[in-house]
């Protein structure tokens, strides 16, 4: 019975060390989600918009590797923020800035860029080399770029771009539309000039005695693109396109 009167002073002191913590509903402070717009954290961010293409470590995903040091140094700050605003027109790569209809703001797209580099920049073999503009600024010489294709990447794809399994990799067909019609000129100059780390393909300074110039570049891709088809996936339409009489007019 003397414990009794001691009660409510504990209730109090009890009650002193919970806090507001007791009141139903109340958000703990520092609780608060943030907005997506007042997200500012790399990780985050990256996981959130690119891990899924470009890879959970930025390497191995079905997009090119960004955790490419070679790449890094080839697209540059000002390509790669532009390219994660605006996206890229005829491809995968969809536009992640507000003003072109996506969800992230200039800070968030910054942050972004500048974590890319920071984490996975370091200096490139590519700074010793001739210069490679990111975007070509030559006409591209197919024939040139088909005998250049021949000397320096047919020990892993073949002499004719249909693949090799003699390689330590065997590799699929580099000239097959339905491949071509998924790929762009831009990302072929980019896997051609900075390799793929993560999958055994070199870059212009490993595939050859004297590394690939520009010029060299701008030809295979222009060998590659030249086995496009109009209709991916089909054969070319063949005219006349409707019997004679048969037309729906």
């Amino acid at each position: 019975m003397r414990i009794l009167p001691q009660f409510p002073t504990l209730l109090i002191c009890v009650l002193s060390l919970v806090g507001c913590r007791a009141v139903p509903g109340k958000p703990l402070p520092g609780s608060e989600a943030k907005r997506p717009d007042q997200v500012l954290d790399f990780a985050t961010l990256y996981r959130e918009n690119c891990s899924a293409c470009h890879g959970e470590h930025g390497r191995m995903g079905a997009a090119i590797s960004l955790a490419n040091p070679a790449y890094l140094s080839f697209v540059g700050t000002a390509n790669l923020q532009r390219i994660i605003a605006n996206g890229v027109p005829g491809t995968l790569m969809p536009p992640f800035s507000q003003a072109s209809g996506g969800t992230l703001t200039d800070q968030q797209i910054a942050v972004l860029t500048h974590g890319m580099i920071e984490l996975w920049s370091k200096p490139s073999p590519l700074a010793a080399l001739s210069p490679i503009a990111y975007a070509p600024t030559l006409q591209g010489d197919p024939t040139h770029g088909s005998n250049l294709f021949a000397a320096t990447c047919s020990q892993c794809h073949g002499a004719d771009g249909t693949g090799s399994k003699t390689a330590n990799k065997p590799t699929g067909s580099l000239v097959d539309p339905a491949y071509l019609a998924l790929i762009s000129d831009q990302a072929l100059r980019s896997i051609i000039v900075a390799g793929e780390p993560g999958q055994g393909m070199p870059g212009v300074d490993q595939v050859a005695a004297q590394p690939l110039t520009d010029q060299d570049v701008t030809d295979i891709v222009a060998w590659l693109a030249s086995h496009r088809t109009q209709t991916p996936g089909q054969p070319y339409p063949q005219p006349p396109y409707f019997p004679k009489g048969d037309r729906n007019e």
